[in-house]
């Protein structure tokens, strides 16, 4: 690498840096950093998209300037936007500042910019450099191209259980497989999630509250995807004060008697059928990129074969359960011979005190 790529990927790598301090925060949005040095290459500004509806990362940027940005360069890690939003476009910015030279990692596959923001850079004669730390820049913003992309929310799965692969007894009981540090890495990665998806049946065992504890301002939405509506009249996540819940529910199955016992300032919306990715669908329309299930073994399984997960975020605890009819993560995919089953590509494993974390993606 020659020194000029080396000091454009140091820029570039600052942007991507200032962008993930948005992570959790900025949906529908992406996260997107910006930096700006003067025609002499010295640093006069950068910026950060901080929460969706507050000003873009060039917008930002352009507001913090220490000096003329005319002839300098732009870092950004996402093609800038040419339509106006919540917030005016930043191609016009930009084009007015007198910026000559731009740098974008990868193009904003929203259809209202896709590649129109660019070619508007182009015209107005900046020169336009497209690609650096692509890689960088898809991963940060995996969430948001893939529901742009598929019209789906990007989801990921987590389950805790014993190293022989039980996540409970056999009459139910599940606290606690992990250790307490285990559980507040939990609560810290809820943070990075618009909503939490579990079924009918965890409700119905585990009571669950499904927040941050407290880490996020804005805690993600809890969602219950049911088949029967034949939820419990009291429940925490019937507590809105904490967050917000929506009950989604299939209306074709549902003995809709039941919604009498949701609270009204409960969110209910109907789908046609259990198919999981109707709620992915749904969830994406809500502005939720991102989404978290952490779900039972048969909504789980549904919601595999169904192509709604796209990561797996696995807690193993060192400890024995045993039994043939202990729970397990998944019920029967119906596989009948090895060449059939599911592989996954480990991206990350910790040890958190005695538990084991991984995390991995569908090959």
């Amino acid at each position: 690498m020659n020194l000029d790529n080396f000091i454009h990927k140091k820029w570039m790598i600052r942007a991507i840096c200032l962008a993930s301090l948005g992570r959790g925060l900025t949906s529908p949005n992406p996260m997107v950093g910006a930096v700006i040095l003067d025609k002499k290459g010295k640093l006069i500004s950068e910026g950060f998209h901080q929460k969706t509806g507050m000003p873009h990362a060039e917008a930002m940027a352009f507001n913090n300037l220490k000096n003329d940005p005319h002839g300098g360069t732009l870092y950004v890690n996402l093609e800038p936007c040419c339509h106006e939003g919540k917030t005016p476009p930043c191609v016009d910015r930009i084009i007015s500042s007198g910026i000559k030279k731009v740098f974008i990692s990868i193009k904003d596959p929203d259809l209202r910019v896709a590649g129109r923001g660019i070619r508007l850079l182009e015209d107005a004669g900046i020169e336009v450099n497209l690609g650096l730390c692509e890689k960088e820049a898809l991963e940060l913003n995996k969430s948001f191209i893939h529901k742009n992309l598929n019209g789906s929310a990007y989801g990921v799965l987590k389950w805790a259980m014993s190293i022989d692969g039980r996540v409970g007894l056999k009459n139910g009981e599940s606290k606690w497989i992990t250790n307490e540090k285990s559980r507040s890495f939990v609560h810290k990665l809820r943070t990075d999630f618009d909503a939490i998806i579990i079924g009918g049946n965890t409700l119905r065992k585990d009571n669950p509250i499904l927040t941050t504890r407290g880490l996020k301002k804005l805690e993600p939405l809890r969602v219950v995807f049911t088949r029967t509506l034949d939820l419990p009249q009291k429940a925490k996540l019937w507590d809105t004060e904490l967050s917000n819940t929506l009950v989604v529910y299939d209306s074709s199955t549902a003995n809709e008697e039941y919604l009498k016992r949701i609270p009204n300032n409960v969110d209910i919306e109907k789908v046609s059928s259990d198919e999981p990715k109707l709620l992915t669908q749904i969830l994406a329309d809500k502005g939720c990129n991102k989404v978290l299930w952490e779900c039972g073994p048969e909504l789980a399984t549904a919601a595999v074969k169904a192509g709604c997960i796209q990561e797996f975020i696995t807690f193993v605890a060192p400890k024995i359960i045993g039994g043939e009819n202990g729970m397990n993560p998944f019920s029967d995919f119906k596989f009948k011979s090895m060449n059939e089953i599911m592989n996954l590509n480990l991206q990350e494993i910790k040890s958190i005190n005695n538990d084991i974390y991984l995390r991995s993606i569908a090959k």
